[in-house]
C-alpha cells in the first residue's frame, strides 16, 4: 500500500468511496460518466495552494481517500491548521489499519507544513468514526456547526 495525492485519473474511485455508505449514498452521484461537477470541484482544489486529496493505493487500486486543507490563520500567533475532511476506506479494506495509516501520512504532511494543529469534522450519525478519531488522539474539544446554503 502507498499514499500519495490523487490525480484526475482517480476521480471515479475517490467518488465512488465518497458514495459508499448510508450518508455518501444519499450525498453523491456515483455514475459510470462522473457529474462534471466533480471535475470542476477536483480542479478547484488542485488549483488551491495547501489543499489536496490523499489517496491509499494498493495494486493499483484507489482503497481510501481523504481530503487535507492546509489553513493559515491570525489565531494563535498566526497559527496554520490542517483541516481533514471526507475520509473514506473501501469497506474490503476496514479494520485493515488502512485509514490509521491514511491519517498518518496527512500528519506528517501537516507537521511539514509547520501546522500547530490537525482538525476534523464529523458527522454526528458516524459513532464508528468518532471511535476511531479518538482512538488517533483527536477530542472532541469543540461543537461544530452548519448552515446549508
Amino acid at each position: 500500500m502507498n499514499f500519495r495525492k490523487a490525480t484526475t485519473e482517480d476521480l471515479p474511485a475517490i467518488v465512488r468511496l465518497l458514495a459508499d455508505d448510508e450518508l455518501g449514498s444519499k450525498r453523491e452521484r456515483y455514475e459510470e460518466s462522473l457529474p462534471t461537477d466533480y471535475y470542476r470541484a477536483f480542479a478547484a482544489i488542485e488549483a488551491q495552494v495547501g489543499n489536496q486529496i490523499m489517496v491509499a493505493v494498493e495494486d493499483e487500486k484507489v482503497i481510501g481517500c481523504l481530503q487535507l486543507t492546509i489553513i493559515p490563520g491570525l489565531a494563535r500567533l498566526g497559527m496554520k491548521r490542517a483541516q481533514i475532511e471526507g475520509v473514506r476506506v473501501d469497506q474490503r479494506y476496514r479494520g485493515k489499519g488502512v485509514g490509521e495509516v491514511l491519517f498518518k501520512e496527512a500528519i506528517k504532511f501537516a507537521e511539514k507544513e509547520k501546522c500547530g494543529l490537525v482538525q476534523l469534522t464529523t458527522d454526528k450519525q458516524r459513532e464508528d468514526a468518532h471511535r476511531f478519531y479518538e482512538r488517533l488522539g483527536f477530542s472532541a474539544t469543540h461543537e461544530g456547526m452548519k448552515l446549508i446554503l
